[in-house]
């Protein structure tokens, strides 16, 4: 099996919290007072009508708690946005269902990777039968590309509310002097947000939510890990497993092809 490879070279981009509508707006004190946030490092706040259709409701925040350096590094912020179930409470939000399926007030969404080549990995998880739920969208700003995989479950279990999104950021440099201007959009916008906030909602009212590698593919790396315990399975192992992830990738390909 190869080593890690360029595309491999991931830094985190972004994380998103849910949040239940009782924490969400002392969220908002704590990351204020706690984390240091300013109205400047609060980088968008989107709304949605009031259930009443009188005023309005906020979906989202997103805050910026520590700053990266300039140059070629300026992409190096921390970001996580912040999400409540903003929904009427007699319509479905897929929100509330991941935050009520884990009897929690609070759940870590998804971390976004940044890798300097996105259509390298993507291919090569594609190759190894990782799904995505959309293809690689592009910014309109052009300054970003992303995609989001399938959620982290195995055969049985209910959908963990867990995924990953990969992103390619490349500064020009017009969009550096943007930063310089404190244009915070320019490098996380809100589309971001509402784009993936639509498919899930699609995904958890249509009741398929795609996993992370399909069931017939978990069955088979679990069924070559037998009753090991990580620390015994040995670098030959290792590369079966991604001989057979390759293979499958191959079907499903074939399969994609002849249909």
């Amino acid at each position: 099996m190869a080593g890690k490879r360029p595309f491999q070279n991931f830094q985190v981009d972004h994380m998103t919290l849910l949040l239940q509508k009782e924490f969400y707006p002392v969220a908002y004190y704590l990351f204020r007072s706690i984390f240091g946030v300013t109205k400047d490092t609060i980088l968008y706040e989107k709304r949605r009508p009031a259930d009443d259709a009188q005023g309005e409701t906020s979906m989202t925040f997103a805050v910026q708690v520590g700053s990266g350096t300039v140059g070629a590094e300026a992409f190096n912020n921390t970001i996580m946005a912040i999400v409540q179930p903003s929904e009427p409470a007699g319509q479905r939000s897929h929100v509330r269902e991941m935050l009520d399926q884990h009897h929690a007030a609070s759940h870590w969404q998804h971390i976004a990777l940044r890798t300097p080549d996105l259509m390298a990995f993507h291919r090569h998880a594609v190759e190894r039968g990782v799904n995505f739920i959309t293809p690689i969208l592009i910014d309109e700003s052009q300054d970003l590309i992303q995609t989001f995989s399938g959620e982290w479950f195995f055969p049985g279990s209910a959908p963990s509310a867990m995924f990953f999104e990969f992103v390619q950021r490349n500064p020009s440099p017009d969009h550096l002097k943007m930063l310089e201007e404190h244009n915070r959009e320019a490098w996380f916008r809100d589309k971001t947000f509402l784009g993936l906030y639509n498919e899930k909602e699609q995904e958890y009212q249509s009741g398929k939510v795609t996993p992370f590698i399909d069931e017939a593919l978990f069955k088979r790396l679990r069924a070559l890990a037998g009753d090991k315990q990580v620390f015994e399975i040995t670098e030959e192992e290792a590369a079966e497993a991604d001989r057979l992830m390759l293979e499958y990738g191959e079907s499903k390909k074939k399969q994609k092809t002849a249909a």
